[in-house]
């Protein structure tokens, strides 16, 4: 049904717990697969590792590959998801020290571990495994755009990492306390590491994305509702093509648009600012109208984090009030995020 954590067609599992390697990162968005660990898989993670110039931090321990291995850690994660997901050279000496230590090396890079020569001659040397997570699977078929049964939602964005997997853990667990049948889905290198299994959206081939899609998402009972991790934004200069496509083939009943309240610029793309909620639940609908007539929107996802309580709570019943539906920040919780969660299956 879905891809498996690294090479299609392995069975192997990722070996757990973790060290999360944050690089040199100073801007906290590219952050998102250390911090997604951090908060969805906290049992699984023993500390974190930093070079000298990173201004990003988990807040786990500091601790080196040979610490982090004597406090039972067996692999260092690449907790970084950089734009073009590269693996710098300045990292790489901290990636053959991991090896080194003891420890095996995931990742979830558009560029892999196999292919880089001092790490592959390292892993190779002290038979250490290396995970490459951002692979998908082969024969991904073209998307029939064919109704499948069951139930699906969906969570899209204004912009990339601002709360869409987080969004879709929430409302994913937040189904099963009440009782409905459904999975998550993931669709990116955290969601998978989490979750357990996924299909790497953004490194299937264009005419393959909603049908991967598809396959991510198969028939299901009536009842049942797959949730499904959403990427990029249909806004995005760069990350558009990715979000339509896993619009089409998931075939959304409902979607949730993510948003951040006081972001101005999308990320990593100075000069395009994020567009309205407004707009997106309008493309959502307008595009997604193409496999499922019957789309609709089930509210609004906030990421409040850098407001308190009183002004996140106030902020979210003013634009609640204005846009007719639930806005909730599903990290908060509370009576919005419960209505929210209602809206969605209203009528399920």
């Amino acid at each position: 049904m879905n891809a498996p954590f690294n090479a299609p067609g392995s069975d192997a599992t990722l070996p757990q717990p973790y060290l999360l390697f944050l690089g040199d990162t100073t801007e906290r968005g590219f952050a998102k697969t250390a911090l997604g660990l951090r908060d969805w898989a906290a049992d699984k993670c023993v500390g974190e590792l930093r070079l000298t110039d990173a201004t990003v931090s988990t807040g786990l321990p500091a601790l080196t590959p040979a610490q982090a291995r004597a406090q039972g850690a067996r692999a260092m994660v690449i907790g970084v998801a950089n734009q073009g997901g590269i693996i710098p050279l300045s990292w790489r000496g901290a990636l053959v020290e991991a090896l080194e230590a003891g420890l095996d090396l995931i990742a979830g890079m558009h560029m892999r571990l196999a292919d880089l020569p001092e790490v592959a001659a390292t892993a190779q040397r002290l038979g250490r495994r290396l995970f490459d997570v951002r692979v998908p699977p082969a024969d991904i078929p073209v998307a029939t755009g064919r109704k499948r049964s069951g139930k699906r939602l969906l969570t899209v964005g204004t912009d990339c990492a601002l709360g869409k997997k987080y969004t879709a853990f929430a409302l994913a667990r937040a189904f099963a306390a009440r009782g409905v049948p459904s999975d998550f889905r993931a669709t990116g290198q955290t969601g998978i590491m989490i979750a357990g299994s996924g299909i790497p959206m953004d490194a299937v081939v264009s005419d393959f994305e909603a049908g991967a899609a598809e396959i991510l998402s198969p028939d299901a009972a009536p009842d049942h509702w797959d949730v499904i991790e959403g990427q990029g934004s249909l806004a995005h200069p760069a990350y558009a093509a990715v979000s339509l496509g896993l619009l089409h083939g998931s075939q959304p009943d409902v979607f949730v648009v993510c948003h951040e309240p006081g972001r101005r610029e999308m990320l990593g793309t100075a000069g395009y600012g994020v567009v309205s909620v407004e707009e997106i639940a309008d493309l959502a609908i307008r595009l997604g109208r193409r496999t499922n007539p019957a789309i609709r929107c089930g509210g609004f996802s906030y990421n409040t984090a850098a407001l308190d309580a009183d002004e996140a709570t106030a902020l979210m019943a003013a634009e609640s009030a204005r846009l007719g539906l639930p806005v909730a920040d599903p990290i908060r919780g509370g009576a919005a995020f419960d209505a929210l969660v209602d809206t969605c299956l209203k009528g399920a």
